[in-house]
């Protein structure tokens, strides 16, 4: 057998008991979540309390603000990251099966929808606040990253959005439906990817400290600058990901196993890379209007 990791010993469920014949647990995955939009809270909440960061020393909200930006934030996410994966990834089959729309405990949360969730939950905010837009969008980009960590090591925890097959001596041997998935060949079973900690060193971990160092430098004085590297920075590194990143099961069949959301040739582009296409551009937009500002 090739040199593989064990998937380790780790149950998506932290804690979890059984009370008047149903099932409770909290699950690491909405522990991510939990975590991480505190750990970002705290990040822009430290950012605004140092007007020197800021043009003309004057930051977008205040911390009592920030608060109330963080109810629409949360409710952008979780509307935004649903109606993003229906759409963009499973449209045929929630089409025809309307009303599990709503079950966002059977899983199925999309990053590219959450981010749109929350854009339009900041711009209405801004508007509501006669908040700067750029400026807000900064806070709220270098706020992020830790969310995204978080999110990407529940995803491993998870056993989910595993990678493709490999023989690299860091492949992972994931549990259950990935290595079906794969299928067992004179009982070695395949190892994959591990995608979910390659996404979570570059899009958390990587991007992050890119993005405090570039605010803590003074990029937060050019509002736009912030959200511009975050928009670039998050689609290059989910596009290289993406090279082996086992896709949804919908987009791939026998004649198309990787899983081209369109082809031209002999290649083509994952549903996720073109959706992270958008974002550079959405990300060359932000630096034109920051030069601007």
């Amino acid at each position: 057998m090739i040199a593989a990791i064990p998937f380790p010993n780790l149950s998506p469920e932290l804690i979890s008991f059984d009370l008047f014949g149903m099932h409770f647990a909290l699950r690491w995955y909405a522990l991510a979540y939990i975590a991480g939009i505190l750990i970002g809270w705290r990040i822009a909440v430290s950012a605004v309390k140092r007007p020197g960061l800021w043009p003309r020393q004057q930051p977008p909200a205040t911390p009592g603000q920030i608060e109330d930006l963080l109810t629409w934030i949360i409710l952008g996410v979780i509307l935004g990251g649903r109606i993003g994966y229906v759409f963009f990834y499973n449209a045929g089959y929630y089409l025809s099966h309307p009303a599990e729309i709503l079950m966002i405990w059977q899983g199925g949360m999309a990053f590219h929808g959450g981010l749109l969730g929350v854009v339009v939950a900041t711009w209405i905010w801004c508007l509501k606040n006669r908040a700067p837009i750029l400026s807000t969008a900064d806070m709220l980009a270098l706020a992020t990253p830790p969310g995204l960590l978080l999110g990407r090591l529940a995803n491993f925890v998870n056993a989910e959005l595993w990678g493709r097959p490999t023989d690299l001596p860091w492949g992972v041997i994931f549990p259950g439906e990935a290595a079906q998935a794969c299928g067992q060949v004179m009982g070695e079973l395949c190892a994959r990817h591990p995608s979910q900690l390659y996404e979570a060193g570059l899009e958390g971990l990587l991007l992050g400290l890119i993005l405090l160092t570039l605010a803590w430098r003074g990029a937060l004085k050019r509002p736009g600058v912030i959200a511009a590297v975050f928009f670039i920075g998050y689609a290059a590194a989910r596009i290289l990901v993406e090279f082996v990143r086992q896709p949804d099961e919908q987009f791939t069949s026998a004649t198309d196993p990787v899983g081209y959301a369109i082809q031209f040739g002999g290649a083509g582009l994952t549903q996720g890379q073109l959706l992270s296409l958008a974002m550079i551009a959405i990300g060359v937009v932000f630096l034109i209007r920051s030069r601007r500002a």
